[in-house]
């Protein structure tokens, strides 16, 4: 599928905006480079001050910023980075959505339900990877796995909760079990509650993910003739994840920031 992907004009600056679950990324392009990337939580974007303080922050950094591009998977703060973005920037504010010219076809029964943070998922591994089938896993606040046939054909996904939700789940469901931080463990097996929560919880995910990686790669063969299969994790908690699973894969977390990218370059309108 060969879309024509537009270059910016390299003195307007892009603001691309992925607001997640948990966190916000806010990362300034020049043409295809990435000059900066803001963090903040989207919790506190919601309300306050914060939301203001950041971009004017931004704004005052960057003065050329020209266009933005938003990816939101929190409907409340898209419509305020889309109001507040159309008002202080003389470009193009783009929106991903399922609308757009997408670079795979994505076969969904509801296309607009299709989460933003997966369109873009989707858009950088077809970036990446063109002719080959993809295993795209995002493991955020809710673990995503897409999966894409080297004709760029969406071939369908999976949704699971990710390894935060599964450890405030075990605290808020029970009377006992403590809210446990999570990081790569030191052992398979745990000797205190906390280190039990967290071995079972990091190892169960571990091995799920390389359980899902080798059935879905066996399908992707046998269904399809797919040989040429690469995995790209993403998302907060990708790093010591991709630590713990033995399967080669690639590890990019700016994925959706870049598919957003890829996204507003190829949908913008940058005529005059």
């Amino acid at each position: 599928m060969l879309l024509h992907k537009k270059q910016l004009p390299p003195d307007d600056l892009l603001l691309v905006v992925e607001a997640g679950n948990t966190t916000t990324s806010l990362a300034v392009f020049q043409a295809d480079d990435l000059l900066e990337v803001f963090n903040a939580s989207s919790k506190e974007l919601s309300g306050g001050n914060a939301f203001s303080e950041i971009l004017q922050q931004i704004l005052i950094k960057h003065p050329s910023l020209c266009h933005a591009a938003i990816c939101s998977v929190v409907p409340l703060l898209e419509n305020r980075f889309r109001e507040f973005l159309g008002r202080h920037l003389r470009g193009e504010v783009l929106t991903v959505s399922a609308s757009l010219h997408l670079p795979f076809i994505l076969h969904y029964v509801s296309p607009a339900s299709f989460g933003t943070d997966r369109l873009a998922l989707c858009a950088m591994s077809q970036y990446l990877y063109p002719e080959k089938a993809v295993i795209a896993i995002d493991i955020g606040t809710a673990i995503t796995v897409d999966v894409l046939g080297s004709s760029q054909q969406y071939l369908g996904g999976l949704i699971m909760p990710g390894l935060d939700l599964m450890a405030k789940s075990l605290h808020e469901h029970t009377a006992r079990l403590p809210l446990v931080p999570l990081d790569r463990p030191e052992t398979l097996l745990g000797f205190s509650t906390a280190d039990g929560i967290r071995n079972g919880i990091i190892h169960s995910c571990a091995a799920s993910m390389e359980g899902l990686i080798a059935k879905i790669t066996r399908w992707l063969h046998e269904t399809y003739g797919e040989s040429d299969i690469r995995v790209l994790l993403t998302g907060g908690n990708a790093p010591f994840m991709a630590e713990m699973l033995d399967c080669a894969l690639v590890v990019e977390q700016l994925a959706v920031v870049k598919g957003t990218h890829y996204l507003f370059c190829l949908n913008a309108d940058l005529s005059d």
